[in-house]
């Protein structure tokens, strides 16, 4: 039986497509983001519209031997949420009711969909000295954020203080399971400080062992960075690449010097997701089940981009909705991101001196 492949390969945005196919009919698609059976179709008909300039190479050497095809595709793959003036989530909008602009320039979108898929979430939470009175409110807050989403998600925690530690077990990378959850959340005691900028590095590195196609941080803490080895350039940096939403809580006293919400808010809009200020926390719980009702209730978009410049620039992203019956609406998403750099052709590297 002879195949056709395209062997997945880096992307701009999340997604990586890999086309099989057996006796000219068995095709498959996998890729990082947004995997459903009506993006399969869509692939199918626009791949041969995603490669970038350059031909793609095909190797054959005897009849039933594999064909190999290799292709750069480059898609950008964006999680939004809608909402109204009264910031309530509004569903049921159509790929036409939304337009992706990059730098400015309007994209034509590949890809729409509006479905409840599971993700791949970190709970990124501070166990500072000062959050030991908060330690109930917030596992309490983390275990109804369990509870209200999807079943089929992979869950871990991070726990910090000045030291960054992993809740569960090692051989466990990650949980949907409440009780296993709750003890990952209790296993250490709240002292020392805050080194929040290493326990969201440690969260998006163990975040690329999940296979769910959306990535999620929900960040808890109630004060700056007063301990950690990385800095906040080398933050932004990071979660400039756009695989990630990270939803930010600042639960802070009011003569804590080291507070610092200017920080949330940065990690949180940069990547789409939404930070919350609650005067109590007490409050905590309503939110994190609004954040998981958030997650489930995202639209998915992807589109080529018109810049096929592999420059390493950072792309500006702005996606604008309109409600069927009028009036326009507010959407969360990514603010941009980087443009992959240059890759030397195999001709060029073999000349290299």
């Amino acid at each position: 039986m002879r195949k056709l492949s395209a062997p997945g390969l880096p992307l701009h945005g999340e997604a990586r497509l890999r086309a099989t196919a057996g006796s000219g009919t068995d095709v498959c698609i996998t890729k990082e983001c947004a995997s459903t059976l009506r993006c399969l179709a869509v692939l199918l008909l626009v791949l041969p519209t995603l490669a970038w300039p350059q031909e793609p190479s095909v190797t054959q050497s005897h009849p039933g031997d594999d064909y190999t095809i290799n292709v750069n595709v480059d898609v950008v793959v964006l999680h939004a949420t809608a909402e109204d003036r009264k910031g309530t989530l509004v569903s049921g909008l159509a790929k036409d009711d939304f337009q992706v602009y990059e730098d400015g320039v309007l994209q034509q979108t590949k890809y729409f969909s509006h479905e409840d898929i599971p993700v791949t979430v970190g709970l990124v939470i501070d166990n500072s000295g000062s959050m030991r009175p908060k330690r109930a409110d917030v596992i309490a807050a983390a275990l109804a954020f369990a509870r209200s989403s999807n079943p089929q998600d992979q869950m871990f925690v991070v726990n910090f203080n000045e030291k960054v530690s992993f809740g569960l077990p090692d051989n466990t990378p990650f949980t949907d399971q409440v009780a296993q959850l709750e003890l990952a959340l209790s296993r250490i005691d709240a002292n020392g400080e805050t080194a929040l900028y290493d326990a969201v590095v440690a969260a998006l590195d163990h975040l690329k062992k999940g296979n769910r196609d959306k990535k999620v941080l929900i960040v808890v803490s109630d004060g700056g960075d007063n301990a950690s080895k990385h800095n906040l350039t080398q933050i932004m940096a990071m979660v400039g690449c756009p695989d990630v939403i990270i939803y930010t809580i600042g639960i802070f006293d009011r003569e804590d010097e080291d507070r610092n919400p200017h920080v949330l808010r940065q990690l949180a809009n940069d990547t789409g997701g939404e930070t919350f200020l609650p005067e109590s926390s007490k409050d905590v719980v309503p939110i994190c089940e609004r954040i998981a009702h958030d997650i489930r209730n995202q639209y998915t978009l992807a589109y080529v981009p018109t810049n096929r410049k592999r420059d390493g620039s950072y792309r500006v992203i702005q996606v604008k909705a309109s409600a069927p019956g009028g009036g326009s609406l507010l959407v969360r998403t990514r603010t941009g991101y980087f443009a992959p750099p240059t890759v030397p052709s195999a001709a060029a590297k073999a000349n290299r001196p």
